[in-house]
């Protein structure tokens, strides 16, 4: 197995991803863990994330330096390269010229981690701090035009560091190096595989759990289905799933997702009727961020209040995955930065009386997709493209009245029409539109009209982490737009969001 130290990076969970893609058992713990804690885990390697601090920094997180000292492979990743370097009497400073982004990488020799990895090759920097001194013993692996030492060495002790970052999808060969860490420097055997984190899930939902009651919200998405189907295969009749309309879902989704639930997933279902709850709780809301807290709040509330018609019940599941609490607060308590919150992590109350379970909260997406089929899911189920726990409210840009909702259900009814229509709608990771606070002036039969505006957002992606806008067809975005505004009352403009992520979030709220 492989430990992960998470230092706070956004992409430590990411690691630990590329990890269980090479087949590999890894498990995250804090830099606060203890050496004895480390020796009792036995890893076959250690790898050191990257964080936003400076490792100069007062309250810089730091592992034990003794842990350089067990001969165990380890791998630091920025920062974690940073400490390392530090920790044995190197020196880091600021870097006098920044770096973000693509950046050329020149390999000093093709061995190790770079074994069969091209003499230069592209990776994805991003850090403000640069080693200007090694400490004996090691030597530069690796650089770029703007940091002479961006990979370094120490075969006596097992060392190795990357300033870049090998877990994205931007350092072409980034893959290659990591499996050449697990493979060629730790010597670790491909015997992981979802069937045995299915396996390792259930057991440990049932030792959580024990004889107790659980409450889980189901949306009728991916995330929360698969959820529903591993915990039933853990506790069965004693899980209850609790679908609320909140009035904030897509077209007839509510009646379509009671048929399809009930008929595919076999668990028992309440349905709860809280439009009004929702509706005139976010009269007159603008800020997104209140949105998501009001509409947490709402959630946990009828979900309190129908936890108290069932005996028992301790637990609330959710669907939580990996990028929701990672973009919410770092899952190990590192300094990770705060994006947004989302309903399902920052909207929870201070002093919920329940108590989580969250099987699925270091998964992505695709990861939950291949969960969902080991368990014998239907493809219309896993293949849902993900729909965010705040429904529309975050897709209305400003107040939420029943008119906008109205109009955006049916410019969502007819965009997902055409995008599965067109084959589309499996290639792409989301689809969808989001009506604007401001309208403009068309003409429509020779009349003056000022409505609302309509931008379709259409992204691929692999995880969530990273996106790029979707290079649909002009033909398709024609039609998709002429359709529009013919048929969807309210509407006289269509406008395409080209943004990737970063710097753009998939979702506008």
């Amino acid at each position: 197995m492989i430990l992960v130290i998470d230092f706070g990076s956004q992409y430590n969970q990411l690691i630990a991803r590329r990890v269980r893609e090479a087949h590999v058992f890894c498990q995250i713990e804090p830099p606060s863990i203890s050496m004895d804690a480390i020796r009792k885990l036995n890893p076959d390697g250690i790898i050191l994330s990257g964080g936003p601090a400076s490792i100069y920094d007062k309250n810089s997180p730091k592992i034990d330096r003794a842990v350089l000292d067990l001969k165990i492979p380890i791998l630091g990743i920025c920062y974690g390269m940073q400490f390392m370097v530090d920790a044995l009497g190197g020196n880091v400073e600021h870097a006098g010229k920044r770096e973000y982004g693509f950046a050329e990488f020149e390999v000093k020799k093709q061995e190790d981690i770079f074994q069969n990895v091209d003499k230069k090759t592209k990776c994805w920097m991003s850090h403000g701090d640069s080693i200007v001194k090694l400490p004996r013993g090691f030597s530069i692996a690796g650089s770029t035009t703007n940091t002479r030492i961006a990979a370094v060495t120490n075969k006596k002790k097992n060392l190795y560091g990357l300033q870049f970052h090998p877990e994205v999808e931007h350092t072409v060969q980034g893959q290659t190096m990591l499996r050449n860490f697990l493979f060629t420097v730790c010597g670790c055997k491909r015997n992981w595989s979802m069937k045995s984190f299915a396996k390792d899930a259930i057991s440990q939902i049932r030792e959580t759990v024990q004889d107790k009651k659980v409450i889980l919200g189901l949306s009728g998405g991916v995330d929360s289905s698969v959820s529903a189907v591993l915990i039933n295969e853990a506790i069965g009749k004693n899980l209850t799933c609790i679908f609320v309309d909140n009035g904030l879902l897509r077209k007839d989704e509510a009646a379509k997702l009671k048929k399809t639930l009930r008929q595919h997933l076999k668990i028992k279902i309440r349905f709860v009727a809280a439009r009004n709850l929702f509706l005139n709780a976010l009269s007159k809301v603008t800020e997104p961020e209140k949105k998501r807290k009001i509409i947490g709040k709402v959630f946990m509330d009828v979900f309190e209040k129908e936890a108290k018609k069932i005996t028992g019940a301790e637990f609330l599941a959710q669907g939580t995955l990996y990028p929701d609490v990672i973009e919410s607060v770092s899952a190990f308590g590192g300094p990770s930065a705060v994006i947004k919150s989302h309903h399902n992590v920052g909207g929870l109350p201070g002093k919920m009386k329940l108590k989580l379970v969250e099987p699925l909260k270091f998964l992505f997406k695709d990861e939950v997709r291949l969960l969902g089929a080991e368990l014998g899911m239907p493809d219309d189920l896993i293949w849902r493209q993900p729909f965010p726990g705040p429904g529309l409210a975050i897709r209305i840009i400003g107040e939420i009245t029943r008119k906008r909702l109205a109009i955006l259900r049916e410019a969502d009814a007819l965009l997902l029409e055409e995008i599965r229509a067109s084959g589309y709608y499996k290639k792409l990771w989301q689809s969808f539109g989001v009506l604007l606070p401001i309208k403009s002036v068309g003409v429509m039969g020779d009349q003056r009209t000022y409505e609302n505006i309509l931008a379709i957002r259409a992204v691929t992606s692999r995880d969530a982490m990273t996106a790029d806008w979707a290079k649909l067809p002009h033909k398709l975005l024609g039609k998709i737009s002429n359709r529009m505004i013919n048929e969807v009352k309210g509407i006289n403009r269509v406008v395409y969001d080209i943004s990737s992520k970063p710097p753009g979030t998939i979702e506008w709220e």
